[in-house]
């Protein structure tokens, strides 16, 4: 596995594997995510940190990223029934919800992700 350096606007480099997904959590901030995001050309709106906290907060609990019908059920309950959909996440994150988001929350790469 290879590495890389995210550059951090006010804070300095941090490790990335090739795929992009930080090697160290603890290194994990909004401006990490912001960064990444950036880098993707997406804006990262309200809806985005929320989804990144479920992450977060499932990672926590479990120390596993949610699978998708969990994200889904998640999203839905904290963002309401016209938001909690697959097709919402996916335009909220279009390079996949569950690999794209899991990389801005700082998790590790899913163990689904290839």
């Amino acid at each position: 596995m290879s590495a890389a350096r995210l550059d951090i606007p006010g804070r300095g480099s941090i490790i990335i594997d090739e795929k992009g997904y930080l090697l160290d959590w603890q290194d994990w901030s909004p401006e990490v995510a912001r960064t990444m995001a950036e880098a993707d050309g997406v804006e990262m709106g309200e809806d985005h940190w929320v989804v990144l906290n479920i992450f977060r907060d499932y990672f926590k609990q479990y120390e596993i990223e949610p699978p998708m019908r969990a994200l889904v059920r998640l999203t839905r309950e904290a963002l309401g029934e016209e938001k909690g959909s697959s097709r919402y996440l996916y335009r909220l994150f279009p390079d996949g919800p569950g690999t794209q988001a899991c990389r801005y929350a700082g998790l590790p790469r899913p163990v689904s992700c290839i």
